[in-house]
């Protein structure tokens, strides 16, 4: 299909209905969401040192006593928006308890989200999706760089927005103890 059928066949606006068949349809691995605007976003998929972070952050959650079906990863979750529900996909989430199957999860329980800035998310992920999840009232968010060191930025919400509590390398957090970042409501 051309670039010219897509624009001529796109909703005016796009549902998280249409965003989970999109997701669905794709046979490349891209993740579509949308912004609290509306704003459609078309993510490539992660490449191996992406998946390798994510990896070991699960599993230091695992080895720290985490219950597995409290850490998701790639879930689709439901963010208030302007237009209607926003529907975003984090790479990895953190839940107070199990938050069922549904393809977009409610926010109920949601204690941490984990973005893995890749290239081309930088923007998205360091301010726009700060001010979403700030609004959203998702208590922590932590994004990983993409530098020598993993930098890790972590955002406590206070007051109706995020404050940068810490900036570490990854090797440093995966050394700590989550109980140490994290409250341990499971």
């Amino acid at each position: 299909m051309s670039a010219e059928a897509i624009g001529r066949l796109m909703p005016t606006i796009i549902t998280l209905d249409d965003l989970a068949a999109m997701n669905e349809a794709d046979d490349h691995g891209r993740r579509y969401e949308t912004s609290a605007q509306g704003v459609l976003s078309v993510v490539p998929p992660p490449d191996g040192k992406h998946a390798k972070i994510a990896t070991r952050l699960m599993s230091w959650l695992l080895r720290a006593g985490w219950p597995d079906d409290q850490i998701l990863q790639v879930p689709g979750i439901r963010i208030p928006g302007a237009v209607g529900p926003a529907g975003r996909i984090p790479d990895l989430t953190v839940w107070s308890h199990e938050p069922g199957d549904a393809v977009w999860l409610d926010l109920d329980g949601l204690l941490l989200i984990i973005e893995i800035i890749s290239p081309g998310s930088e923007a998205t992920d360091r301010f726009t999706k700060v001010n979403e999840y700030a609004g959203a009232g998702i208590p922590l968010y932590w994004t990983v760089a993409r530098d020598t060191a993993n930098t890790v930025t972590m955002y406590r919400l206070s007051n109706g927005s995020y404050q940068v509590t810490a900036e570490k390398p990854l090797s440093w957090l995966l050394q700590s103890d989550p109980h140490d970042h994290l409250p341990m409501e499971h």
